[in-house]
């Protein structure tokens, strides 16, 4: 959810930008301009293309252990300063997608009483009465970290 979001945002809090041949080998990247702990994003690779945590484990950008694929690239390795706030932020919309995602997706709504029910087609990701989506549940969180397309 966080690589979603960052996305989202436009807004990856880039630190460094870091281009040129770069190599992973047996699962390990050593990045000397990184912390352990700290996010980076691969770019231009064929195989690990995303967002990371540095360390001696490599771990996804939602904090899962994963291996990368051995390869050389040449690429760019952004590294990231993201604010807790957005962290939290993350973990918090993929709360709410597990509560209440499988009605967004549903293009129905139901309603049923006294023995009577039926279902009807709406608009789902509609702001308009039907339902909608995280982005606008999350909306007022989102704006202050929120850049315009094609700002860095």
């Amino acid at each position: 959810m966080l690589e979603r979001l960052l996305a989202y945002l436009h807004n990856w809090f880039i630190r460094e930008r870091t281009t040129g041949d770069f190599t992973i080998a047996d699962g390990h990247f050593t990045l000397p301009f990184l912390l352990n702990g700290q996010y980076f994003r691969i770019l231009g690779s064929a195989l690990n293309d995303g967002l990371y945590i540095y360390g001696d484990t490599i771990k996804d950008g939602d904090g899962n252990e994963t291996e990368l694929q051995d390869e050389a690239f040449n690429g760019a390795v952004w590294a990231l300063g993201i604010p807790k706030g957005v962290i939290t932020l993350a973990k918090d919309i993929t709360d709410w997608e597990a509560k209440y995602g499988d009605a967004v997706a549903s293009p129905y709504s139901s309603e049923s009483f006294g023995g009577y029910a039926y279902t009807k087609a709406s608009s789902a990701g509609s702001t308009s009465g039907g339902a909608y989506g995280w982005e606008t549940a999350f909306e007022t969180r989102l704006s202050q970290y929120r850049k315009l397309p094609g700002c860095h």
